[in-house]
């Protein structure tokens, strides 16, 4: 059998550079051989995408915090059972934009609901499957570029306050102070080749 793979998973608030990384860091890690399979959350299998409908669209008020919490949870344990699962079992390395450590900031920490209380209702979905590495990219300037990035129009949860974005920002802090080991802050300033290398460097330790 093959040696089970490793689960990575992107983090961060808006306009912090997470779609360019994503395939700069899978490009890095299949020129060293590894076999990657890169999803996104919310989605990454039929039903999750379904959801991802029902999260990102609509008005603000369409869901209240904990309607909010249990949509993502029910996305992400469908995604955890036809996806990623799998996909370590088989030996692959998974590359996720966005996991757990986002509706812990999001809905836990600028949400209200409490980080615990949103670690636990994913828990009871995702089982032991919590990202073996969780990068979190940190910007000082992602507000406003996410704000150009997105002068059409942005989905419901982007397109939220300043206030609450502050406060997605300082919960993942938080959730990194907690766990050092699995969650690692990674400085998103400089040349996008340069932020490549510092999420490499945060993977030194998993990497054969």
């Amino acid at each position: 059998m093959s040696p089970r793979g490793r689960f990575i998973t992107l983090e961060g608030g808006e306009g912090v550079g997470k779609s360019t990384q994503l395939g700069a860091l899978a490009e890095a890690l299949r020129k060293r051989g590894l076999d990657v399979i890169v999803t996104r959350e919310p989605g990454g299998s039929d039903g999750a995408e379904r959801i991802r409908d029902l999260l990102l669209s609509g008005n603000e008020d369409r869901w209240n915090a904990p309607a909010e919490a249990l949509l993502f949870a029910a996305a992400r344990a469908d995604h955890v059972a036809k996806t990623i699962r799998p996909a370590l079992e088989r030996g692959q390395w998974v590359l996720s934009d966005r996991f757990v450590d986002s509706s812990l900031a999001y809905q836990g920490g600028a949400g209200g609901l409490g980080i615990e209380a949103v670690r636990a209702i994913n828990a009871f979905g995702i089982g032991d499957d919590f990202p073996d590495r969780s990068l979190v990219l940190t910007f000082e300037g992602g507000a406003e570029r996410a704000r150009a990035r997105d002068a059409d129009g942005s989905d419901r949860i982007g397109g939220r306050s300043d206030d609450y974005h502050r406060k997605v920002e300082a919960a993942f802090h938080i959730i990194a102070a907690e766990e050092p080991e699995r969650v690692k802050l990674v400085d998103a300033s400089g040349t996008p080749q340069e932020v490549t290398e510092r999420l490499i460097d945060a993977l030194a330790d998993l990497l054969p």
